[in-house]
């Protein structure tokens, strides 16, 4: 894309000057048509190490009320945005409605500084970039306008710049070890970033590269083409944006009318369960701990379904150090005034923590949709959005596990009344509860929609019975472990020989074996077998691992062997 561009011709310095001045005006008129349509504005300026990123968005806001915006010099992550997903540092810098955000290099700068120091592999590169065209899609899908400048200057002009500036002592420091690696790798970089700019170069963000060579000249492309999106946007704001198809591999999903809620457990067993599974998420967690593995929990359910008793049970088996419980309610003034993911985005847990939500960005295709939030345009294109969402924390490395927990109508209206007659229950039930179940019907289609669209491969629905909120907690629990060991690895998978060896132990106790050779074997070296399966799954780190955290022996870890039975490691190894 560099390589195929032409500068255009530099106009006559008085030219440039009555230009600058009526593009001043135009910007500072928009600013209040910005404000007044409420159209947020996202200005990332990218471009060569000395080619006067900053001194441009310092022209440019002279023009703009100083209540209105804010600039983002995007320099090293901290240590909490490591923790995070890639694109988190830069959605949680998003503007506001009416306001402009300038960001001083971006998301294209990290992705192009990686790849070019070998940080990036192919594949994870080709993540990268269809992580931006999702967010940058998704932002100008919901209203925002997203312009992207690349400061271009030559191999010689830098050069003469990086000169100038180590040249004083009170410049030197502009210029940066990368600013030196650019000018001495100029036409790797250049191929970089014009590979970067060819994929990423959206109909509803392009990039705008500028003749960055005379800072007047520099200072009038930014702002000429600036003023012109911005009159664009202004025009297209109530235009619907097409829908997408959705590209995500789903799994089936019952009806709610088809799933039974007569399951329930007794109260000895509950309690049995409770103390096993509990104790076993609490070793699960120290290892998510030292794994750096980052865990969400999303609850969404039917009011007084039991998801606060679900959530405490599965709390209470945690390190309050390492997790976080976020009661979602309806949005802050400054959360409605942004994309409406950001609220969510800015509550991920770091690597290593948990994250439990009570309701979701769910809330879009349900309470938003039926109480006319927003458009139907904003709820339907959501499906797809929050597929994304998920996917892009998926690929982060994220656990994810959604539950929706069904009970049925006859059910609701009892705890409800449970709650009105007695008094230190009262606090839960609200007005809003009691109108939201005169539109029981219009909720339990949404809901339907929601998870027969959004339970994807990578994040799938389950469904809680609920009606016996005993059985619910169980159940909860139990996927949660199961989810947490599949990511950890926690089920033992024993080579072939020492797997089959255990199972024909099981069937011949004292005879002559076989071993997976077809060699007879007699009893002493079966033993000798034997024992060394049982010093593999010692010595295997994960197993190891659990033991030093837990403090607890092999007879109480849980384990699901490849043939589908459930059994204390103890258990097996005794009948050995």
């Amino acid at each position: 894309m560099l390589q195929e561009w032409k500068a255009m011709e530099k106009p006559e310095e008085e030219e440039i000057r009555a230009r600058l001045a009526a593009a001043k005006e135009k910007l500072a008129r928009q600013q209040l048509l910005i404000k007044e349509q409420k159209i947020p504005v996202l200005v990332l300026m990218e471009g060569w190490g000395t080619a006067g990123k900053g001194s441009v968005i310092g022209q440019v806001i002279q023009n703009i009320d100083p209540r209105f915006f804010k600039v983002e010099s995007m320099g090293e992550k901290s240590e909490e945005e490591c923790r995070k997903p890639f694109l988190y540092r830069y959605f949680r810098r998003i503007p506001e409605e009416g306001k402009f955000v300038f960001l001083d290099s971006g998301w294209m700068d990290e992705i192009v500084k990686d790849e070019l120091h070998g940080k990036l592999s192919d594949e994870d590169y080709a993540k990268r970039i269809e992580s931006v065209r999702r967010f940058e899609r998704q932002l100008t899908d919901n209203g925002y306008l997203v312009m992207k400048f690349f400061l271009h200057i030559s191999e010689k002009e830098q050069a003469k710049r990086i000169e100038h500036l180590e040249h004083e002592k009170d410049t030197v420091w502009r210029v940066s070890k990368n600013d030196l690696w650019q000018n001495r790798h100029y036409e790797k970089c250049e191929e970089a970033f014009s590979s970067y700019m060819k994929n990423t170069n959206l109909p509803s963000a392009p990039w705008y590269i500028v003749d960055a060579k005379s800072r007047k000249w520099t200072e009038l492309q930014v702002l000429e083409t600036l003023t012109q999106g911005i009159e664009i946007a202004l025009s297209n704001q109530k235009l619907a944006v097409p829908l997408l198809q959705n590209v995500f591999p789903l799994v089936p999903m019952p009806l709610l009318s088809e799933v039974p809620l007569d399951k329930e457990i007794e109260t000895d067993e509950y309690r049995k369960e409770l103390k096993e599974l509990q104790n076993r998420l609490g070793e699960l967690h120290n290892r998510l701990y030292r794994k750096k593995v980052p865990v969400i929990i999303a609850y969404e359910g039917w009011d007084a379904a039991g998801k606060g008793g679900n959530i405490k049970r599965i709390a209470g088996a945690l390190d309050p150090r390492g997790y976080e419980v976020h009661p979602i309610a309806s949005p802050e003034p400054h959360e409605k005034a942004r994309h409406y993911l950001w609220r969510f985005w800015t509550r991920l847990p770091k690597t290593g923590h948990i994250a439990i939500f009570d309701r979701t960005w769910y809330g879009r295709v349900m309470v938003e949709r039926l109480e006319g939030f927003c458009s139907e345009n904003d709820w339907m294109r959501a499906y797809n959005e929050i597929n994304e969402f998920e996917k892009e924390l998926h690929d982060w490395g994220a656990v994810i596990i959604k539950f929706w927990v069904q009970i049925d109508k006859d059910t609701q209206l009892e705890r409800f009344n449970e709650r009105q007659n007695t008094p230190e229950k009262q606090w839960k039930i609200t007005d809003e509860d009691w109108r939201n179940r005169d539109k029981w019907d219009a909720y339990e289609t949404a809901v339907n929609e929601m998870i027969q669209k959004t339970s994807t491969s990578y994040a799938p629905w389950h469904i809680l019975e609920s009606v016996d909120k005993k059985y619910a907690r169980i159940k909860a629990l139990k996927i949660v472990v199961e989810e947490l060991e599949k990511v950890l690895g926690e089920r033992i998978i024993l080579s072939q020989l020492s797997f089959q060896l255990i199972n024909m132990f099981e069937f011949n106790d004292h005879h002559a074996k076989t071993d997976c050779k077809g060699q007879k074997v007699g009893d002493r070296s079966c033993i000798k077998y034997a024992h060394n399966a049982e010093k593999m799954w010692q010595c295997n780190d994960k197993w190891q691992q659990e033991q030093d955290l837990s403090g607890q022996g092999k007879e109480s870890s849980l384990v699901r062997f490849s043939d589908g039975t459930e059994k204390h490691r103890g258990d097996r190894l005794q009948k050995v």
